[in-house]
């Protein structure tokens, strides 16, 4: 079965369009991106979709009691069969090194070492008798998770279940891990990635290019699902903000006063915001037919960003998980966006 087009923290249709992803705000950085400078990479291959494990792999110590973000106290007492609800958390335990005891997953855990789990989760549809059929030690949930039928039915059986408050920036990526590493009993692990994952975010904001005279580039992020017809433009609190400055980027919509999280595209908003460069997830660009159909979108081929066709695409999974990939993101972000003049920054090496 082909994987659904969705957001990295995906949305519950059924509640509010615009409430789709929980996260983000707040870093620095500024740098100039000519007009008509390198553009569209947004059809370059994307690299292998895999998360790279701590090793040697950590022991669970336990019973852990820990607070989760809905205020319940939770003692966990084994993490031999763990369930994360959702890709980005399955991504840290997986990073962890514990990843051959996560028994599924949700469908957005979509990297390489998670791809044959059963999938008991869709867009945080929970099935709680798909999930209890696997007997799991501990089942770990975001904020957005259930339904709560289905999150309440799974604590009556006696599972605990811990849920991870979201990123609202690259700030938190060692909150999230270290949450999730005393969760599982390895604090220690959860230490090591979260100074392994500040150490490769440090190298990647080397690769932005030096500040130039005049304003920084402004960059919008669109959610895009062309099967729906649905095009929303971020705003404050989209969850690109963090990122897009860590690039030396303004994020557009924000700039130009959207306080809601997304707002539907419509041609005068796009024209407020002015967009140099178009932020999208990459299987949302497939859907509306790449870049040729997304400057078909009313408005978009008049502003700046339609008029060079400068696209950046970033994987699905990956895009605003602010966890221990998103100084891949970070790069890919800055290749894309700036091209030749971030290829003129010294490499940077990784972590160790």
């Amino acid at each position: 079965m082909p994987t659904p087009i969705t957001p990295p923290r995906p949305l519950r249709w059924t509640t509010a369009l615009v409430c789709l992803v929980a996260v983000l705000v707040s870093v620095t950085g500024c740098a100039q991106a000519p007009r008509g400078a390198p553009a569209p990479r947004a059809g370059a291959t994307a690299p292998v979709d895999r998360v790279e494990p701590l090793s040697p792999a950590p022991s669970p110590h336990l019973p852990a009691t820990v607070t989760s973000a809905d205020g319940r106290r939770t003692t966990v007492a084994r993490a031999d069969r763990i369930l994360p609800l959702s890709g980005s958390l399955s991504e840290i335990v997986f990073t962890l090194g514990l990843g051959p005891r996560v028994v599924a997953r949700d469908i957005t855990a979509t990297f390489q070492q998670a791809a044959a789990l059963p999938v008991v989760t869709r867009n945080h549809d929970v099935s709680a008798e798909g999930v209890l059929s696997l007997k799991p030690d501990l089942v770990l949930a975001e904020t957005t998770t259930g339904p709560d039928e289905a999150m309440a039915q799974i604590r009556a059986a006696g599972i605990p279940v811990v849920v991870v408050a979201p990123a609202r920036g690259l700030d938190d990526v060692g909150t999230r891990i270290r949450t999730v590493a005393d969760t599982l009993g390895v604090p220690d692990a959860g230490r090591r990635l979260t100074e392994r994952s500040q150490e490769r975010l440090a190298a990647a904001r080397t690769h932005v290019p030096r500040a130039a005279p005049g304003r920084p580039v402004r960059v919008a992020f669109l959610y895009l699902r062309g099967s729906a017809s649905v095009y929303l433009l971020g705003g404050a609190g989209s969850g690109a903000t963090s990122l897009l400055r860590a690039a030396g980027a303004v994020d557009a919509g924000a700039a130009s006063g959207l306080t809601k999280d997304f707002t539907p595209v419509t041609s005068e908003a796009l024209a407020k915001a002015a967009p140099d460069a178009i932020l999208v997830m990459r299987k949302g660009l497939e859907s509306v037919g790449g870049v040729d159909g997304l400057v078909r979108i009313p408005g978009v081929a008049e502003t700046p960003a339609g008029v060079d066709r400068r696209v950046v695409a970033i994987d699905d999974g990956v895009l605003l998980n602010y966890g221990p990939r998103t100084d891949e993101v970070l790069r890919s972000l800055v290749d894309q966006l700036y091209g030749g003049a971030a290829a003129d920054r010294a490499p940077a090496g990784r972590g160790a």
